[in-house]
């Protein structure tokens, strides 16, 4: 499983390695489950470097030890840098004598019997995670907040069962989350990095269970990119009026993807996924205004299924179809909580981990009263007319225009973000680390390469799977 070096988060091109020499190189990103000395470390030993990280970060700093010129500094919160008077970092002067102190603790005791060489790298790799919770809100929410199936999950469970299942599998993925959260900060540090889900799995259940859970999460997002590569493609049929060649419409999404993948650095996904959960919000206000003043799009429903035809809207409390269009709803719901595969890859990349519940948080909250307010709002104005994209559903021309256009911009967004963390390099490939000019330019071959296959995956399951992709994703992501 690829991840996103420091280098990348802070903005700035990678640097090309200090040294040459291929012993020197592996210190960059050491091999999996071995220390540097080439012993294996004990779940005592990770748990007791993980521990001296975590102490150096009480007290809202990053305890991210000193500066090229050897000055202890921290990473302070935007209260803190109010509260003190300073900048983005802050002298030892600034600090708490006692979080100074633990800091230097940290340092020396992470660093010991590390070569000078060692110990600048992995301080510069150290200095670099810069990555705050407020950009893991926006990285979540990027990476759930889509609520357009909603509405289509509800419809096919009634509104009682898909309130309550709503209710409980939020609850449900707020609690992993937070267990993620605890697992990562009781065996995260400098020394023995988490880097990936499959890292922490591999703290636990070893070598193989690394190589599982990185090849399911890859597969998982795999399905993700190419389910999005279809709902944009559909976005835009619609809106050329079927004159392109729905196949075309596919392959155009791929095609900006494969630009937009290039993108190595979660810090810039963090600034435009921003703007991609406002885009989605104006989505859902604008199409809520527009179905509460305007009928069912019939056409578009009797296309997908022609015993519908122009009856009444009828909602239901339980809906008693067939138990496989229900379970199709519940892989919908389940299929919207399933972002937790890639939180370790998110808090890699914080300054301070123990924040992530935070960021989770706030996301997972607005995910479910928005997820429910807009599937019930909905369905209860389309009733059985409702489509798995719901704007798709919309009478209006214009209005279903825009809502399309939008969605592809953020369709977009979230397809790279999955691509950025899916891309296999350095997990079981054993590539390039991606800070070294070999890992960009592999990064940039695999890019087009992922792309494609995930494209061409969507195209076999529009053809052959009739829409069970989302459950396939599903079994995946548990």
């Amino acid at each position: 499983m690829a991840f996103v070096s420091p280098a990348n988060i802070a903005g700035e091109e990678p640097l090309e390695p200090m040294a040459d020499s291929k012993e020197k190189m592996n210190f960059i990103e050491p091999s999996h489950g071995f220390a540097l000395d080439g012993h294996k470390p004990t779940i005592a030993e990770y748990m007791y470097y993980a521990k001296i990280k975590r102490n150096a970060e009480r007290g809202g700093f990053s305890g991210n030890g000193a500066d090229a010129q050897g000055t202890n500094i921290a990473r302070p919160s935007l209260w803190q840098m109010l509260k003190h008077g300073g900048g983005r970092h802050m002298t030892s002067e600034h600090l708490d004598k006692g979080l100074v102190t633990a800091m230097n603790d940290a340092h020396a005791e992470e660093t010991a019997g590390l070569t000078e060489l060692e110990i600048e790298k992995l301080n510069a790799r150290r200095m670099l995670r810069v990555v705050g919770w407020s950009t893991v809100f926006y990285l979540i929410t990027t990476d759930i907040l889509g609520p357009f199936n909603a509405p289509y999950a509800i419809s096919h469970l009634g509104l009682v069962p898909g309130i309550l299942l709503y209710f409980f599998f939020g609850i449900i993925a707020a609690t992993t989350g937070l267990i993620l959260s605890y697992l990562y900060n009781m065996l995260d540090s400098d020394r023995y990095p988490i880097r990936t889900y499959g890292d922490l799995a591999e703290r636990v259940g070893g070598t193989m269970l690394r190589h599982a859970c990185s090849i399911l999460q890859s597969i998982q997002l795999v399905v993700n990119v190419g389910i999005i590569c279809l709902s944009s493609g559909q976005s835009l049929y619609q809106v050329s009026k079927t004159k392109l060649c729905f196949s075309v419409c596919i392959v155009v999404w791929a095609l900006a993807g494969m630009i937009v993948g290039q993108i190595r650095s979660l810090r810039n996904f963090g600034i435009i996924g921003s703007f991609s959960v406002y885009i989605n919000i104006l989505i859902i206000c604008l199409s809520m205004g527009v179905v509460a003043h305007s009928l069912p799009n019939y056409a578009v429903a009797n296309a997908a299924d022609d015993t519908l035809g122009t009856g009444p809207v009828i909602v239901k409390a339980f809906n008693t179809q067939d138990l496989v269009g229900q379970v199709n709803g519940m892989f919908n719901m389940i299929f919207a909580y399933g972002g937790a595969m890639i939180f370790p890859e998110m808090m890699a990349e914080m300054r301070r981990p123990m924040d992530f519940y935070k960021g989770m948080a706030c996301a997972q909250i607005l995910i479910f009263v928005v997820y429910l307010m807009y599937g019930v709002f909905w369905y209860c104005f389309q009733g059985q007319y409702t489509q798995a994209n719901s704007f798709q559903g919309l009478s209006p021309f214009a209005w279903q225009t825009t809502c399309n256009v939008l969605n592809m911009v953020t369709g977009l967004i979230a397809a790279t973000l999955y691509g950025n963390i899916g891309i296999i390099i350095e997990d079981m490939l054993n590539g390039p680390p991606l800070v070294s000019r070999k890992g960009r330019i592999l990064w940039t071959i695999l890019v087009p390469v992922y792309w494609a296959i995930a494209c061409t995956g969507e195209a076999v399951k529009a053809t052959f799977l009739h829409g069970q992709a989302t459950s396939f994703g599903c079994l995946a992501n548990a």
